[in-house]
C-alpha cells in the first residue's frame, strides 16, 4: 500500500504493509510500558504507529533485489577504465543493538564488457544498507552484488562509518570511525588499490 502526502509542494510516498503496521504497533505500545512510559499520555499516543512505519522504511531493503537493480539498466560498452561512485551516503541499523550507523561508501569496478547506470550502485548500497546489519558484511554484500552481476575485471567497496552504538553506549567513543574494505579481481593489485583510494580521497577543485 502507498499513502502520499504533499508537504511544502513535495510529494512523499511513504510504503508500508498494513497488516505488519498493526502488529508492529502493537509491540512498540507494549515496550513503551516495559519501560515505564504511559503511551496514553498526549506524546506518545501516536508514537507506536510512527515507530511502526519509521521501522518499515528503515528495513525496507528486505523488498529490494540488488542483483535486479543492476540488471535493470546493464548496459553493453567497450570501457575497461575505473568508474567510481564515491560519497554515497548510508544509513544503516547495526544489528546487534538496532542502532543506527551512519557514514559514506565508495564503490568503484572496472567493465567488463558491460555497464551499469551509476545511479543503480547508489541504489544497490541502499537495498544492502536497509537492513539490519554490521559494516563488514554491508562492505562484501556489495562487492558480490556487482561482481556476479556485471562480471566486471574487478570491483572495490571501502565504507567509513560512525556507529552510534559506540558513540551512545559501550564504550561511548563518539569520534571513531570504521572504515572496511572488500576487493575482487584488478583492485588485488598494488597498484590499482592505490589508484582507488587515491581518487576517492581527491577532492574536486
Amino acid at each position: 500500500m502507498n499513502k502520499t502526502k504533499e508537504i511544502l509542494g513535495y510529494e512523499r510516498i511513504d510504503t508500508f504493509a498494513p497488516d505488519k503496521l498493526e502488529k508492529l504497533e502493537y509491540h512498540y505500545r507494549e515496550i513503551l510500558k516495559l519501560i515505564g512510559e504511559d503511551p496514553e499520555r498526549e506524546g506518545l499516543q501516536k508514537t507506536p504507529y510512527r515507530v511502526a512505519k519509521s521501522i518499515q522504511f528503515l528495513t525496507q531493503g528486505y523488498d529490494h533485489d540488488p542483483k535486479e537493480i543492476l540488471l535493470s539498466a546493464k548496459f553493453k560498452e567497450d570501457y575497461r577504465q575505473m568508474v567510481i561512485v564515491k560519497d554515497i551516503e548510508i544509513f544503516s541499523m547495526c544489528e546487534h543493538h538496532m542502532i543506527p550507523f551512519i557514514g559514506k561508501a565508495h564503490v568503484a569496478y572496472i567493465p567488463n564488457g558491460y555497464i551499469t547506470g551509476l545511479s543503480k550502485i547508489a541504489r544497490v548500497v541502499e537495498a544492502y544498507a536497509r537492513r539490519l546489519q554490521v559494516q563488514e558484511r554491508l562492505t562484501t554484500q556489495i562487492k558480490e552484488a556487482i561482481q556476479s552481476t556485471l562480471n566486471p575485471l574487478g570491483v572495490a567497496v571501502v565504507i567509513e562509518a560512525k556507529h552510534l552504538c559506540m558513540a551512545m553506549r559501550g564504550v561511548q567513543k563518539q569520534s571513531s570511525v570504521t572504515t572496511t574494505s572488500d576487493f575482487t579481481g584488478a583492485f588485488e593489485r598494488i597498484e590499482t588499490r592505490e589508484e582507488f583510494i587515491n581518487l576517492i580521497s581527491a577532492k574536486l577543485s
